[in-house]
């Protein structure tokens, strides 16, 4: 189904004609895949721009890691590495995602020129919730909690259901948000590899299609399963994010755009003529 959201200045991210790719930009010193890689402006800026010329369809720009046990930073470290980045990134022509679960981080960032909020802790602070509707600006919701059902699946839709009720209590329209199941948030591996099998079964909650993202890029549910080490995961990366755009998911977020860009343009002639 085809989905469009609204941005601002008159642009738009539509959903459904293909598969969308995200290029994932770390601006942080301790990522698990890349970091300290583009730590530096130049650095940043040269990435975004490759990872466009690849086939992005959006830049995710984070400046703090999630990976388990990273050091926290401040609110003003986070958006200190952002303002010297986002305005160059509003040249190159695609979305720009903020990749924060603080709001006051992502305030700034649309002011700077984001597009899109992805927040890993799905909205879960209220205040996240104002900064996406001041500022009309499409949301990324992932799931981050611990199962408690025995059901992962059902786990993550009750968290779903209740980010829906959040921001309609709070005016917000629940059609501006794209749901992330959190692979790799809060979850033990076994539960991780229920969703990716069953992930289907979350593109529709109460009746109601809802937009999909996928983000395995590389992760430690890889490397559990196969024993690769993180830089030799991208085909794996790759074979579970052609398994999830035939259950029905619209966006992947990745490292390696270029090779996932042919992959998709590949499986988008069978599943979306």
């Amino acid at each position: 189904m085809k989905k469009i959201f609204k941005l601002r200045g008159g642009r738009e991210l539509i959903i459904g004609e293909k598969t969308l790719l995200t290029g994932i930009l770390n601006v942080t010193p301790d990522s698990f895949s890349d970091g300290g890689k583009f730590f530096s402006v130049d650095a940043a800026i040269n990435h975004a721009t490759q990872l466009v010329n690849d086939g992005a369809d959006i830049i995710d720009i984070g400046a703090e890691s999630t990976r388990p046990e990273a050091a926290i930073i401040t609110a003003a470290e986070e958006i200190n590495r952002l303002e010297k980045i986002l305005p160059a990134l509003k040249n190159l022509g695609v979305p720009i995602s903020i990749d924060t679960y603080k709001p006051e981080v992502a305030a700034q960032a649309l002011e700077l020129g984001a597009d899109i909020i992805n927040d890993v802790h799905g909205l879960e602070d209220l205040r996240m919730i104002d900064v996406a509707k001041k500022f009309d600006a499409p949301v990324i919701a992932g799931h981050f909690e611990r199962c408690c059902t025995c059901d992962i699946v059902n786990d993550v839709k009750k968290f779903f259901r209740r980010t829906l009720a959040n921001c309609a209590a709070r005016n917000f329209d629940t059609t501006k948000i794209i749901f992330d199941p959190g692979i790799g948030f809060g979850k033990t591996q076994e539960e991780n590899w229920s969703l990716l099998r069953r992930i289907d079964e979350l593109k529709t909650l109460d009746g109601h299609e809802i937009s999909l993202m996928l983000g395995v890029s590389r992760k430690s549910v890889i490397g559990w399963a196969t024993g690769f080490e993180v830089d030799d995961r991208d085909e794996a990366t790759g074979a579970l994010c052609i398994h999830a755009i035939c259950k029905g998911v619209d966006i992947v977020r990745v490292h390696n755009v270029a090779m996932l860009a042919k992959m998709c343009k590949t499986i988008d002639k069978l599943i979306r003529c």
